[in-house]
């Protein structure tokens, strides 16, 4: 029976995440002062105290959700490395979004102190974006949606399907003409709602596209390994074996959609029967039971979970 390590994207950090970690595990606490000396400044103090509004900002929330993420895998294997633990007993790792960047870590592609650096300044440049926005789509699926959106496109302005996240549930991203036009066309072919998204800007876009040439000139420059069990790609779905399709995945994943329910369901077909998910919040989780009800889902947040996990093997 395989099983997937899946890590999650921004939104489910939340002020205090990691402390109790910090407090009981000695491999969780070496992560957090990893990252804290890569950075040059206490992102432990952050994550354990906020404030949330410091918390939720772009540039803090995704290193922060990163470290927090490795710590607890750090804890689940406590006396081990985490790779090697990852290698013992996963078939293959996932994230969405800035999870992609943990599961790289996880996987052994990227050094930890590398990623947070790296999603530091990816986070820095979402942040400096402000050009459109995004909405959430309920009640259809890509394909509908993503020919809606080239008309809006082709018509009025840009917009994208951005998010794949499961069945009829979808993220759409674009200038502001473009979703106007896209939630309108939308709602009359029958979606079930459309949610405008308080996001600073159009992220997973094609309007990404100066953040994405600076986030390349550092990814090529950084060190990145060959990773030790498959990551699944964020871009089409598909696994990656090599160093060089990660970078090249990397690179890609800043202007285009987060393939969600293709990543889950190329893992099943790989022969995936369980997911966990490691890290705050279950967002992930609530999503693969949607798109692989049969499938097995666990998570693993926080030192009691870990605690739990070591015992069970999960």
């Amino acid at each position: 029976m395989g099983s997937a390590l899946i890590f999650p994207g921004q939104g489910s950090q939340v002020v205090g995440m990691g402390r109790d970690l910090y407090a009981s595990s000695a491999a969780a606490r070496a992560v957090f002062d990893t990252a804290d000396a890569a950075l040059g400044f206490a992102l432990s103090t952050v994550c354990f105290e906020g404030p949330a509004d410091h918390l939720t900002a772009t540039e803090q929330a995704q290193p922060a959700l990163l470290t927090t993420c490795i710590a607890t895998l750090a804890a689940l294997a406590e006396d081990a490395a985490p790779v090697d633990y990852v290698v013992q007993r996963a078939s293959c790792v996932a994230g969405h979004s800035l999870g992609e960047y943990t599961a790289m870590v996880a996987a052994g592609a990227l050094d930890l102190a590398t990623a947070v650096r790296l999603v530091r300044r990816r986070g820095e440049l979402m942040a400096a974006s402000s050009e459109g926005g995004m909405a959430a789509v309920l009640g259809m699926e890509y394909e509908p949606l993503s020919a809606i959106c080239q008309r809006a496109s082709d018509e009025t302005g840009l917009v994208v399907v951005a998010n794949e996240n499961a069945p009829g549930q979808l993220v759409i991203s674009g200038t502001a003409a473009g979703l106007a036009r896209a939630s309108a066309d939308a709602r009359a072919a029958g979606a079930r709602r459309v949610i405008p998204l308080k996001v600073s800007a159009a992220f997973h876009s094609p309007l990404m596209a100066d953040a994405a040439a600076e986030l390349a000139h550092l990814l090529r420059a950084a060190p990145i390994h060959q990773p030790r069990v498959p990551v699944f790609a964020n871009v089409d779905g598909a696994p990656l074996h090599t160093a060089a399709a990660i970078r090249d995945e990397l690179i890609a994943q800043v202007t285009s959609p987060v393939r969600w329910t293709t990543m889950v369901q190329q893992m099943r077909d790989s022969g995936v029967e369980t997911f966990v998910e490691l890290g705050p919040g279950a967002v992930l989780s609530a999503l693969v039971r949607r798109i692989a009800p049969n499938a097995l889902v666990r998570e693993i947040a926080g030192a009691a979970a870990v605690d739990a996990a070591r015992a069970t093997g999960w």
